[in-house]
């Protein structure tokens, strides 16, 4: 139906997962280590200037498509197929119930008539795909059909980016399913049993904070918060009298900026950052019969800062974790310890779309 491949078949040669922010281009490749366990095979980061991508909007193609062949390069990989994300707010999700039976054709009739009753503008304008989740819940004879549908133009800007930089796009998911994807591995092996366990899920990017709030692999609850890693940056800026990406990068390498004065400047922000977490909670704890999560993960470039988990599970109450996609995998031992410390929490999006290389 269309190019939407996050939910139809998977490809289960080589893939790399790209993830494609408003600051940083991310990417993964995933295999398979001797016991049939994942592996971490590549994974770099390429830095993007200011305004090249807004508001998940690729606003100068040329630079960005650069910066992807530096990304690709950077990170030693040879492969081509590639899968990236459209942002959530670029993205119509529906679950429909349809009778069971129907053969594919009908199901594509009976989605394409749906989806025109769903979706605010017309169907020629729109990329759009389904996949047949399972029985229904509620509805005997029927199966829950999820529906995902977005404007063209915004696939074929990924996918137009991809193949400038010579790569081959053979799946375009949703930044908020791959990130709940790789989530999932790390929930599961969390010591209690994860169906029973109402995860709060945050991505703290450099401008906005996603929360999810997930269970048993359904997501509950999501909300945008706007504050991010950004604010922390002017702060450096203005207190030592730096340009917004001097001050990135002094934040970003840990160097270079007098240890007692960044507390000074570290610790104000923690405590906001931490309230501002504890008010999407309680956005979540008002707008819905519960009153409590089980667990907290954070996520995100933010997620590296020192002391954030604890600032969190100060405000809270609740216990919370930094959530590390490649935690259980197999890593390279070409992979510095050190730069894999700093940048782990920045591979959540990019760790879920290069799973999909092993999904049925």
């Amino acid at each position: 139906m269309s190019i939407f491949g996050s939910f139809l078949g998977r490809d289960p040669a080589p893939l790399l997962g790209i993830d494609i922010s408003s600051t940083t281009l991310k990417l993964v490749e995933l295999g398979r280590d001797r016991s049939g366990g994942h592996a971490l095979l590549h994974c770099a980061i390429e830095p993007l200037d200011q305004g090249w991508i807004a508001e998940g909007n690729i606003e100068q193609f040329d630079q960005v498509a650069q910066a992807l062949r530096r990304l690709v390069r950077k990170a030693g990989t040879q492969t081509k197929n590639v899968a990236l994300a459209l942002p959530s707010s670029a993205v119509i999700t529906r679950k429909l119930s349809l009778p069971a039976g129907l053969t594919e054709d009908e199901l594509e009739a009976q989605v394409e008539a749906e989806a025109a009753q769903l979706i605010p503008f017309p169907l020629t304008e729109v990329a759009l795909d389904f996949c047949l989740i399972g029985p229904s819940p509620s509805a005997v004879g029927y199966n829950e059909v999820l529906v995902a549908a977005s404007r063209k133009e915004k696939v074929s800007d990924r996918q137009g980016l991809a193949e400038a930089a010579g790569l081959n796009p053979v799946i375009m998911d949703v930044e908020s399913y791959a990130s709940r994807l790789a989530a999932r591995r790390v929930i599961e092996r969390l010591p209690s049993p994860a169906n029973l366990q109402l995860v709060a899920l945050f991505e703290i990017g450099s401008h906005s904070t996603a929360l999810q709030v997930i269970r048993n692999d359904e997501l509950v609850y999501e909300r945008d918060q706007p504050v991010g890693g950004a604010a922390l940056t002017q702060l450096i800026a203005r207190q030592y009298g730096l340009s917004f990406e001097e001050a990135e990068q002094k934040k970003k390498a840990g160097v270079g900026l007098p240890a007692d004065d960044l507390q000074t400047v570290l610790q104000p922000f923690l405590a906001t950052l931490a309230q501002e977490l504890g008010r999407a909670l309680q956005f979540f704890f008002t707008s819905t019969p519960h009153n409590k999560v089980d667990r907290i993960l954070l996520s995100g470039g933010g997620a590296s800062l020192p002391g954030l988990a604890e600032a969190v599970m100060s405000q809270t109450g609740f216990a919370a974790h930094v959530l590390n996609p490649f935690e259980g995998m197999t890593l390279p031992p070409t992979l510095p310890a050190a730069r894999l410390a700093s940048e782990a929490t920045s591979y959540l999006v990019a760790t879920g779309l290069a799973l999909r290389r092993f999904m049925p």
